[in-house]
C-alpha cells in the first residue's frame, strides 16, 4: 500500500533521518530523510547498489558522520519524500518485546484479565498489581521475550486480523535501533549500542496470549504476537543524537480517530538504558535488531473495544513521526 505522508517529515526530530523508501515498479532502497521532506539515494551517495539500512548500521561509526555531513548538503536530493513509498526502515535479524513495562498499563491487564473464579473486587486486584509492578522494580526484572522479523511491516501498511485472532489489541511503543553489537553491556553503556529510535507498533491477539490447553506452560507469545504484519514499524529511525532524552516522549495512539493511548515514558518502570542491558545480558544484540520497550495504558482491552476490519490506527511518538494502519479481516476460502 502506497501512502503519501507529506506531512510526516516535519515530525521527526534533528536534521534527517534514515528510511527504506521505493518508487512504483522499483526495488526499495536506503535513504536519508531531510527535515525539509527531501529524499537522499544512499545507493548513490555511498556508492553501493546492495546497500540496506541494515548495512549502514553495521558500519554505524562510519556512517554517521557521513550521514550527518549528506543532510547538510543540499545537492544530493534525489526527490520529496511525497513521491515515495515509505516501507519498514529496517529489517531486523532478532526483536526483542519487552512486557509489562508500564505500570499503569499493567494494573490495567491485571484487572482485565480475570483468572477463573477470583471474584475479588476491582481495587484489590489493582493493589495486588502495583504491589507486583513495584517488587519487580525493587529487584531490577525486566521481562523481555522474542519476536519474529517476518511480523515487520510499514508504517502505512494494512494490517490483515487473521481470521483465528478473535481479541486483536493495539500496542504503541518506543523501539531502540541498535547500532553497534551488544553483550552483556552494562546500563551505563548500553545507549551507545544504539543507534536511534523508530515507532513499533506490537498487535496481540488477547484471545491467545495464554495456553488454555495447559495453564501451567503459561504465555504463547508465537501465536498472540507474530502473525505477518503484526509489527507495524517506522516510518524511519531517528537517530540517538536527536532524542537525547527518551525518559519523557509522549506516545499516541489513536483508533478512528479517537484517542486511545496518550501516555508519557516516564511511566516505564525500566528505562531504554536497561532494557537494552538486560536483553545483552542473554543475547547478543546486533546491528538493526530492535529493542522494543513495552506499551503504555489505553489498550483495547482496557477500553473493551478490540480491532475489527475496517478501522484505522494513527499512532505518533514525540520527534520520531506517525503511522497510519488501516486494519482489514483475513479474506478465507
Amino acid at each position: 500500500m502506497s501512502v503519501k505522508p507529506e506531512a510526516a517529515s516535519a515530525l521527526f526530530a534533528g536534521p534527517f533521518a534514515l528510511a527504506t523508501l521505493s518508487l512504483p515498479g522499483e526495488s526499495a532502497f536506503p535513504a536519508l530523510v531531510t527535515a525539509e521532506g527531501q529524499v537522499i539515494d544512499l545507493r548513490v551517495a555511498f556508492s553501493s547498489a546492495e546497500l540496506t539500512v541494515r548495512g549502514l548500521l553495521d558500519a554505524w561509526d562510519t556512517a554517521l558522520p557521513r550521514l550527518t555531513a549528506l543532510a547538510a548538503d543540499g545537492t544530493a536530493a534525489t526527490g520529496p519524500l511525497a513521491d515515495f513509498r515509505v516501507h519498514a526502515p529496517v529489517e531486523p535479524r532478532q526483536v526483542f518485546q519487552s512486557g509489562a513495562n508500564y505500570r499503569q498499563h499493567v494494573i490495567d491487564l491485571h484487572v482485565a484479565h480475570r483468572a477463573p473464579g477470583d471474584d475479588r473486587p476491582e481495587e484489590e486486584r489493582r493493589a495486588e498489581a502495583a504491589e507486583i509492578m513495584d517488587r519487580r522494580a525493587a529487584e531490577d526484572l525486566p521481562y523481555v521475550f522474542i519476536g519474529l522479523p517476518s511480523s515487520v511491516t510499514g508504517p502505512y501498511d494494512e494490517v490483515v486480523l487473521p481470521e483465528w485472532a478473535k481479541k486483536p489489541d493495539w500496542e504503541l511503543e518506543l523501539a531502540a535501533v541498535i547500532g553497534r553489537p551488544a553483550h552483556q553491556v552494562s546500563v551505563e553503556e548500553a545507549l551507545d549500542h544504539v543507534a536511534g529510535y523508530t515507532i513499533a507498533n506490537d498487535l496481540t491477539d488477547r484471545a491467545t496470549v495464554f495456553r488454555r490447553d495447559m495453564p501451567q506452560i503459561g504465555t504463547d507469545w508465537l501465536r498472540s504476537k507474530n502473525a505477518p504484519g503484526f509489527t507495524p514499524l517506522g516510518p524511519w529511525i531517528v537517530p540517538a543524537s536527536s532524542v537525547p532524552d527518551t525518559g519523557d516522549l509522549r506516545l499516541t495512539l489513536r483508533l478512528n480517530g479517537e484517542t486511545m493511548q496518550d501516555e508519557s515514558t516516564k511511566d516505564m518502570i525500566f528505562d531504554v538504558a536497561r532494557m537494552v542491558s538486560y536483553a545483552s545480558q542473554t543475547a547478543r544484540l546486533l546491528p538493526g535488531d530492535l529493542v522494543l520497550t513495552g506499551s503504555p495504558a489505553g489498550n483495547g482491552m482496557h477500553w473493551g473495544r478490540l480491532l475489527r476490519d475496517g478501522d484505522v490506527m494513527d499512532a505518533s511518538i514525540t520527534g520520531l513521526g506517525s503511522q497510519r494502519t488501516p486494519c482489514v479481516a483475513e479474506v478465507t476460502p
